[in-house]
């Protein structure tokens, strides 16, 4: 037996399993002492037809439509042996005029880095990562953008002062033959040191048990499309001190930042009846009631401020079809929205996808409707018709 031969293969179906979390398609190399490493390139594109009943006209209230990308992103994936991994990721942002909540005049475009982490992989049970990458708290922000169950993940879930990703070390790993998940990270959490009391990280502790076929990465998805049979429970608590002033003309009234949430994800196929998929969060993110205040900090209020809601999504898969129907509601309260105290707004969509070569090539289809508790001139109810094309290579 060649056991130089054999240890090459080795390693390379262990580099293998550091990019297959993130994988979809795309060419991969080869390189190094023995083509040890891996790099492999990918693209992801997400293009839209949008329309929404407001927005257009100077008045505002003609229907507004437009086409746009929803992502747009060159990945490299990298592996070198059987322990050590990289992945960044770039994305390209055009002046989109349909906003979450208002249409607008369009913005400036950029390009980001929207990923950059390097993976050491000690065994399944310990696993490092340093750089740039999603944090460790809501499953809703660590389902992958590719494979959502509806259009795309909650625009009202975010967590305060943060994007979807944050700088920082994560450290997490697979239990009792992957059935019990942890994590935990230390991230920067509110970087602009300049505005807050102090400069403190953000910590942030999430485990999960599943409870049939385990979902043992680091990411989740929002449907298997019927390959897995899956019952996931999990939960997170995130906490940063000193993040905020409830004056900040006085600069007093310093607020800390906790968060915790709980969600479940179900997915059953079955051969002759499809495939059922439910999957349901709540979360509640508290600033020490910031908003109070005599000038609170702006990050406590509005979308991403002091909050607790959660949403309920349901999807059906035909038998032997690549059709799947979802729908999607979610019910949230805000502390202060717009200037309205204790504003409330339900966001219910309903739709389908088409899957021509699974998520590598999809066609979705979702009406969504924004509800406000109390209408108010920039937050009125609206509804928009979203039409979307994703392709990966």
């Amino acid at each position: 037996m060649n056991y130089k031969k054999t240890g090459t293969i080795t390693g390379l179906l262990a580099a293998l399993t550091l990019l297959a979390g993130t994988a979809f398609a795309g060419p991969t190399w080869q390189f190094g002492p023995e083509n040890q490493g891996l790099l492999k390139l990918d693209y992801k594109g997400q293009f839209q037809l949008v329309s929404r009943d407001t927005g257009a006209s100077p008045a505002g209230d003609e229907r507004a439509t437009e086409f746009n990308f929803r992502r747009n992103r060159l990945a490299l994936m990298g592996a070198y042996g059987p322990n050590f991994g990289l992945y960044v990721q770039t994305e390209f942002r055009e002046d989109n005029n349909i906003g979450t909540f208002g249409v607008s005049d369009g913005g400036n475009s950029d390009f980001q880095l929207l990923d950059a982490v390097l993976r050491f992989k000690a065994n399944d049970k310990v696993n490092v990562w340093l750089g740039k990458f999603k944090y460790n708290f809501t499953r809703e922000n660590l389902e992958a953008c590719e494979a959502p169950l509806n259009l795309d993940r909650s625009a009202l879930i975010r967590a305060p002062y943060v994007g979807t990703r944050d700088k920082g070390v994560a450290v997490w790993g697979n239990l009792l033959e992957n059935k019990l998940q942890y994590r935990a990270d230390i991230m920067n959490g509110r970087n602009d040191s300049a505005s807050s009391p102090q400069s403190n990280l953000r910590y942030s502790v999430r485990a999960h048990v599943s409870l049939l076929e385990p979902e043992s990465g680091y990411g989740y998805k929002g449907t298997y499309m019927g390959e897995k049979t899956v019952l996931t429970i999990g939960a997170a608590y995130q906490f940063e001190s000193d993040v905020a002033f409830s004056d900040t003309v006085a600069q007093s009234g310093s607020v800390d930042y906790q968060a915790w949430t709980a969600d479940l994800f179900f997915e059953y196929p079955d051969f002759d009846l499809g495939t059922f998929t439910f999957s349901a969060a709540y979360t509640d993110y508290d600033l020490d009631d910031a908003f109070k205040g005599a000038n609170p900090d702006g990050g406590a209020l509005n979308l991403s401020g002091e909050k607790n809601g959660g949403y309920v999504k349901l999807g059906y898969m035909l038998p032997d079809n690549p059709l799947q129907f979802f729908a999607r509601y979610e019910s949230w309260s805000f502390a202060e929205f717009n200037g309205v105290i204790d504003q409330e707004i339900d966001w219910l969509g309903g739709g389908f996808n088409y899957y021509f070569r699974g998520q590598d090539l999809k066609l979705t289809l979702e009406y969504s409707q924004a509800q406000f508790d109390r209408e108010v001139p920039g937050s009125e109810d609206f509804d928009t018709l979203s039409a979307q094309l994703q392709v990966n290579f």
